[in-house]
């Protein structure tokens, strides 16, 4: 019996990709690239900060070298001061959201966040939209070293919080990372279709898909 509900944060929860796409722009015009489209964005987002700058880099000639500087902690440290402050300017959260959870939450779920974001952000964009009551816990990509989705380990440190396992719980997210890190972990998942995948999440073998968020209450009756 499912008690407890893992959620990803950008692409399930909120559609951040404005401000990300903002930040890694102001980023990219003090390197002196061309600026990126947010559907471009969108298809770089889900493995990380570092990955993000990494493709966004790539995409616009590759890792510049100024002033010497070639490792890629600079870029990333960079667009991190970019980011910062801005991560709520631009995100919203995707329809049905908070009174969804507010319904999941009355219905005696135990609730948190799984997300290969940075700590400190995620708690900023949560606590902007007032979204952090509904959460036991929230674990960003950067809390357990070297340890993000999709290695269980970030679901299951996760379900810790909760004092669930994985098969009391489900996984919701967009991404082929949160279905992967949900399988090795041996939890159910849920996968969103208005989210960030690269690939219709249709195609990935979830075991319930959902193309709006308030339709996540029956999807989770369906895996009962």
């Amino acid at each position: 019996m499912i008690k407890a509900i893992v959620f990803d944060l950008d692409g399930t929860l909120v559609d951040s990709a404005p401000d990300l796409q903002a930040a890694i722009n102001r980023v990219l015009g003090w390197a002196g690239r061309d600026t990126l489209s947010i559907e471009a964005v969108k298809g770089m987002v889900g493995d990380g900060v570092q990955k993000l700058v990494e493709r966004a880099l790539d995409a616009t000639g590759g890792i510049p070298d100024e002033q010497e500087v070639e490792k890629l902690s600079f870029w990333v440290s960079r667009f991190l001061d970019e980011y910062k402050g801005h991560d709520a300017e631009l995100t919203k959260p995707y329809p049905g959201v908070p009174e969804t959870l507010a319904k999941l939450r009355e219905a005696g779920f135990a609730m948190a966040v799984c997300t290969n974001k940075p700590q400190a952000a995620t708690m900023e964009i949560l606590e902007a939209f007032d979204l952090s009551r509904f959460f036991n816990a929230a674990l960003g990509g950067d809390v357990l070293e070297g340890i993000r989705k999709p290695d269980p380990k970030h679901l299951i440190a996760t379900l810790d919080a909760l004092r669930a396992t994985p098969a009391e719980a489900v996984m919701i997210g967009d991404h082929l990372n949160d279905l992967a890190c949900a399988r090795a972990a041996g939890s159910p998942a849920v996968l969103c279709t208005y989210g960030y995948s690269r690939v219709p999440v249709t195609e990935l073998g979830a075991d319930a898909v959902i193309d709006a968020f308030d339709k996540l209450p029956d999807a989770l009756a369906g895996l009962s």
